[in-house]
């Protein structure tokens, strides 16, 4: 096996790992992500492609009774990829809402939506037709370049391909040398800028290969020349591959940390969600599930489901107000002073007292009442109380069923021996 080859399996691994990567996003995601599942489209074609180009699947497909059929599928497949990722330049780079003239790229993207879908169609059936009838496959070949260079028949057959590989390689290196240029974010001008070098590494790519194929028909190469300029183009295309690949992802980095933030924040808050809804079953969209369940329901996106938990918690502690005295508010700080918690815990493990103390008041059969005092709000905004549900949540888990119900019965004690004085 050739270093060429390992880079193969490498790259077609790389380009399949950012496929499933950004799937979720592209399927289940908001309105933002679904306008990327084209993008999402041209790395699962790509990944296709990649993968009928390494030695193991291009040898066994190319001895099939179809003989050079990994190139009919990596064609296929490129082509798609091709069309998917014009979609997306046309839904990114196309729409344009204020008034006055429209912008120069935006104008170029409306165009290529108009040819796009069409110009693919074409493609397919002409490499299909081409395919079948001109190109000479009288024998399985490893490196189709290489092995048919000089055949006027592969040559036009390549040269259909190529010209519309190049013309869409050279609709994208537009498009986001403009966009780089716009950029304001450092991460994602340095994204684009490796996307507008590969598309460009595309361009020159196919070029060279059209220019080579076409000389050759005049000019007969030599075996060994072949060869050599086949993988040297080979090589540049891995190059342009693994510069799309990481350039693509950088700008989605980005998101990678607040995903990470709220998928803890689901694990952390899950146990007191899940105890409030089950005493409140009827409160929440669906009934709760256990945490890996819920972790699994990709059809809601990981910030609105934790949005969702939070409001929830919210309600039933507003629901739990009117089964516990007033006097559980400070027993609960009490408590949580007594523990000898520092200053940062002090407040949540009160509040974390006070939940579990009137969840057994609820559990008791204590009749519902009157409101009765809570702690003020402790954020002003929603991640600031989500920050603090999952301080509250993890003081919550620390706190013993029997501590909770001796706070309740001493805050209840306290109630009667007021009512008591002022009666």
């Amino acid at each position: 096996m050739t270093p060429l080859d390992v880079a193969g399996y490498l790259i077609a691994g790389l380009m399949t790992a950012v496929a499933v990567w950004r799937m979720p996003a592209a399927l289940w995601g908001d309105e933002e992500d679904r306008r990327r599942r084209a993008l999402w489209g041209c790395y699962a074609g790509f990944a296709a492609a990649l993968w009928t180009k390494t030695r193991a699947v291009r040898i066994g497909l190319n001895d099939s009774p179809v003989t050079d059929l990994s190139v009919l599928i990596k064609h296929y497949t490129a082509t798609v990829a091709i069309l998917a990722i014009l979609s997306y330049i046309v839904a990114i780079y196309g729409q344009y809402a204020d008034a006055g003239a429209v912008p120069r790229h935006v104008r170029f993207a409306r165009m290529i939506q108009q040819v796009a879908a069409k110009a693919s169609v074409a493609t397919l059936v002409l490499l299909t037709v081409l395919f079948f009838t001109v190109v000479d496959r009288s024998t399985p070949s490893d490196r189709f370049v290489a092995d048919h260079a000089g055949q006027w028949g592969a040559t036009l057959y390549m040269s259909v391909f190529y010209l519309y590989l190049g013309a869409a390689s050279a609709v994208c290196a537009y498009q986001w040398a403009l966009a780089t240029a716009s950029a304001g974010r450092r991460h994602l001008r340095v994204g684009l800028g490796m996307m507008t070098f590969a598309m460009f590494i595309g361009v020159g790519y196919t070029v060279s290969r059209t220019l080579f194929l076409w000389v050759s028909v005049v000019d007969q190469p030599g075996e060994a020349f072949a060869l050599r300029f086949d993988e040297i183009t080979e090589a540049s295309q891995v190059v342009l591959f693994a510069f799309f690949a990481i350039g693509a992802s950088i700008p989605a980095c980005r998101n990678v940390r607040r995903r990470a933030t709220l998928w803890r924040a689901q694990v952390k808050l899950h146990a007191l969600w899940y105890e409030l809804m089950t005493a409140f079953p009827d409160q929440p969209f669906d009934p709760p599930a256990p945490l890996l369940r819920e972790l699994s329901r990709f059809g809601t996106p990981a910030d609105l489901r934790v949005d969702r938990w939070a409001a929830d918690i919210a309600d039933a502690v507003e629901k739990l107000r009117h089964y516990v005295p007033d006097a559980l508010l400070p027993a609960a700080e009490a408590a949580a002073a007594d523990g000898g918690a520092g200053r940062e815990r002090t407040g949540p493990l009160a509040d974390a007292y006070w939940i579990k103390a009137a969840l057994a008041a609820r559990s008791a059969g204590t009749p519902a009442g009157d409101a009765a005092a809570v702690g003020t709000q402790h954020a002003t905004d929603q991640d600031g109380e989500v920050a603090w549900l999952v301080r509250v949540a993890a003081a919550y888990r620390t706190v013993a069923p029997e501590r909770a119900r001796q706070v309740l019965a001493a805050s209840a004690a306290v109630q009667e021996q007021e009512q008591e004085q002022q009666t």
